[in-house]
């Protein structure tokens, strides 16, 4: 569980995360939503330590990461798994070689035991014969299963994804959703994702919590998000046509 209160960051002057407190479960999928600029990523960056607070606690299991001395802030970090947007894979390295590094970096495994993680890794979503390939090689889908493999290589508690499914096609989307999914229920993980795309509020959205104006603005799940009657939320939602009519079906049932 990671639990943030009272969150406030500024840049300048002005204000881009205010008074921020929620809770994020262990072993659910808990999404942020927000139009660009709401200040999500800066959130992210907060949670995890790459951006300095201005003010505020967060805690994950109930330890103040904000406040803990540089050896076990590092302890911690090595608990963190992370999604970057882009997958971040390095180009000059294989995939087995991509997954085994952050095992290289923060783990005592030998040579042999890193190898065994990496293949249990990507047996675990579904490329189980990459391990020789190159990310060139790879289409984005892959890229991003390959990133998943690595983030959950170290077998950490706490997962966060920045924008999962940018770039990809509906369908490869839906696949990477249920993957973290699947993969936060399977080893009960704390999952953070950060997104914008509706289709993966609705799949896999146990909570949701929306940004907006800098501040926490809805918390909810994918169950109560069509029945809200806060218009931020109703704007940012119904863009998309195809909800506009679930929730007109919605209504009429």
């Amino acid at each position: 569980m990671i639990e943030l209160k009272h969150i406030n960051k500024s840049f300048n002057g002005r204000h881009v995360t205010q008074d921020f407190s929620c809770v994020f479960d262990r072993g659910k999928t808990n999404l942020i939503i927000g139009e660009s600029g709401s200040g999500k990523t800066v959130l992210l960056k907060c949670i995890v330590g790459l951006t300095q607070v201005d003010s505020g606690e967060v805690l994950y299991d109930g330890q103040d990461f904000l406040r803990l001395n540089p050896r076990d802030k590092q302890n911690l970090r090595k608990q963190i798994g992370m999604l970057f947007q882009g997958g971040a894979l390095f180009d000059s390295k294989t995939v087995e070689e991509n997954i085994t590094f952050p095992l290289a970096m923060f783990t005592d495994m030998s040579h042999e035991e890193q190898k065994d993680r990496a293949q249990f890794c990507l047996e675990r979503v579904n490329l189980a014969q990459a391990g020789d390939l190159y990310p060139s090689e790879l289409s984005g889908g892959m890229k991003k299963r390959v990133a998943i493999a690595r983030a959950i290589a170290p077998n950490p508690r706490y997962l966060f994804c920045d924008e999962p499914n940018s770039g990809l096609d509906p369908k490869t989307s839906i696949l990477i959703d249920k993957l973290i999914k699947d993969i936060t229920e399977e080893f009960q993980m704390t999952t953070i994702v950060i997104t914008h795309d509706m289709n993966s509020v609705m799949e896999i959205g146990e909570k949701v919590v929306f940004i907006c104006k800098n501040q926490k603005w809805w918390e909810g799940s994918n169950q109560t998000i069509l029945d809200t009657d806060n218009k931020e939320l109703e704007d940012f939602i119904y863009v998309s046509k195809f909800l506009k009519e679930l929730k007109n079906k919605k209504m009429k049932a």
